[in-house]
């Protein structure tokens, strides 16, 4: 093989886009075609399923090694943090060192949390969007817990301890609270806790939650969300936190946990790269073939690119596959449909055994909307992953996976 006619395709990003992106390129065989995808992780973060991790389930469902996922497939799998992206020498540089060219690429760096310059916002709250901080915040509710056995006759500390904050109404965040609503009183039971201490509220900033989603939906979640005995504050906005105070724009609230799922930004390396043009939300200025304007070999997908519907894990994976075939023909030297945004549909759910599902005017709720989104859990996993692999990611969600002696599993038989 004559190595200077080899295609180098780099994917920059192990998520939703970059791992269809890469998976469908293989699955092309297409000659004469070497294919890289780099990630700063070594495994993929199924992020819809990272409520169910703060609330005592098994990890193994949300974090699947890359190797696992792209075993026996020509894709060569790097670790490595790209720091430094040079679109006209076709270069790449990473935390390591490394340098890699590329002759196509495809970027899939996904969001990062954005705080909005609110003081003490980011040094005292809890994020929500990775796994390991999902694991920080499952222990730091297992601490709390035992801090009120410990000082039980402290009540006015208790009820401070007690108060959890939820700051977002969108889909992370009434998916959290619906699921914390029912685990704290798991908690409480085990811990010999007062469940009259727990208090959980939910703060969002527009006039009804899942501000994107139809009213009525809105108000079916809300209907969930009370009768759950979550609190809900609309119109509100984060002004300030403290170690044990969250400032509101019109009241102050004692606590030591406030979880933010309020916003998000793309990936801070975009702004970086010389020749992208961004838009006012710093995303991406792409083409009908998902192309950056102005370069025909480098791709932006996934929640940074400027698209309808972007920011949802089907958009990525739409683009990942639409790009897989933009670069095939590009190669074959084929012409290319333009890409058609597809509106994706919804599945959410709000504690146990409840979901709402909303496919385009339908609307599902309840026990059968939870059966359809696990479903739908389960179809992804089938897409990445062998059968054996993918039934065994799936089965890891029902696991019970404690961080706390008390708590766990085989001291409550």
């Amino acid at each position: 093989m004559d190595l200077s006619n080899i295609k180098k395709i780099v994917i920059v990003g192990g998520g939703f886009g970059g791992i269809y992106a890469a998976l469908d390129l293989a699955k092309k065989k297409l000659p004469n075609t070497k294919i890289t995808l780099i990630s700063d992780e070594p495994h993929f973060e199924y992020h819809a399923a990272l409520y169910r991790v703060v609330t005592g389930h098994s990890p193994l469902e949300v974090c699947i090694p890359l190797r696992e996922i792209f075993e026996g497939k020509k894709i060569e799998v790097l670790e490595d943090d790209i720091v430094e992206v040079n679109l006209v020498e076709k270069l790449l540089r990473g935390s390591s060192r490394s340098r890699y060219s590329f002759d196509y690429l495809v970027l899939a760096l996904g969001s990062e949390t954005i705080y909005f310059n609110i003081p003490g916002l980011k040094e005292y709250s809890f994020g929500f969007k990775s796994i390991v901080e999902a694991l920080k915040l499952k222990k730091h509710l297992h601490d709390l817990f035992q801090a009120c056995t410990i000082s039980a006759e402290d009540q006015e500390e208790d009820v401070c301890r007690m108060h959890l904050v939820v700051v977002g109404g969108g889909a992370s965040g009434v998916e959290l609270a619906g699921e914390l609503a029912v685990y704290t009183r798991k908690l409480a039971k085990k811990h010999r806790v007062d469940p009259s201490l727990i208090t959980i509220d939910l703060i969002e900033a527009a006039p009804r939650l899942l501000p994107v989603l139809p009213e009525d939906v809105s108000e079916r979640v809300k209907n969930r969300l009370h009768a759950l005995g979550v609190n809900i504050f609309l119109n509100r906005t984060v002004t300030e936190q403290e170690i044990e105070e969250v400032h509101l724009k019109d009241m102050e609230v004692k606590t030591k946990t406030v979880i933010w799922t309020a916003g998000v930004k793309p990936h801070r390396l975009y702004s970086k790269i010389q020749g992208l043009e961004l838009d006012k939300r710093g995303r991406v200025v792409v083409d009908e073939f998902l192309q950056a304007k102005g370069f025909s070999n480098v791709f932006v997908i996934g929640d940074a690119a400027a698209t309808l519907y972007t920011g949802m894990a089907q958009t990525a994976i739409r683009d990942g596959s639409f790009t897989e075939e933009i670069i095939a023909k590009s190669i074959s030297g084929m012409s290319a449909i333009p890409y058609q945004p597809k509106k994706p549909f919804y599945a959410i759910p709000i504690g146990p055994g409840w979901a709402t599902v909303l496919i385009g005017q339908l609307r599902i709720y309840g026990r059968v909307g939870w059966f359809i989104r696990r479903l739908l859990d389960l179809r992804f996993f089938l897409s990445i992953l062998p059968f054996p692999k993918a039934i065994l990611a799936f089965r890891s969600g029902k696991t019970l996976c404690e961080s706390c002696k008390i708590c766990m599993p085989e001291t409550n038989d």
